[in-house]
């Protein structure tokens, strides 16, 4: 099949193609399509930015202090605070401050810790 193809369909180019300038009626259509996708994706962004601040006003709303909230929270236990659990399993320090000697007991005096009684 491939070697019965006939000549005519074939035809090799004997001189050089030229470049041909677009019209004045194409490059006018190319203008207005270039206006028309600028324009729709200009209108595009401020749709966008409008729905974003239209979010961000009822957010706002919501996060506004509320009365009821303030009485609710009155009520409510305490939470428990947030602990560390490398912490709690011994893995880290914890984060809170561990207890000092007072310097008053006596325990340590200014040359050091007291010597160890060997009998």
């Amino acid at each position: 099949m491939a070697g019965n193809i006939p000549p005519n369909l074939i035809e090799p180019v004997a001189t050089a193609q030229h470049f041909v300038p677009p019209s004045s009626r194409e490059l006018r259509a190319q203008a207005v399509h270039r206006l028309q996708v600028g324009l729709f994706g200009l209108c595009a962004m401020l749709l966008i930015v409008g729905l974003a601040n239209i979010i961000m006003d009822r957010a706002r709303l919501v996060d506004a202090e509320d009365p009821i909230r303030d009485v609710v929270a009155v009520d409510a236990k305490p939470k428990r605070p947030v602990a560390d659990p490398l912490a709690d399993i011994g893995v880290i320090p914890s984060p809170e401050a561990s207890p000092t000697p007072n310097a008053t007991d006596g325990s340590l005096d200014s040359a050091g810790p007291a010597p160890l009684a060997t009998q």
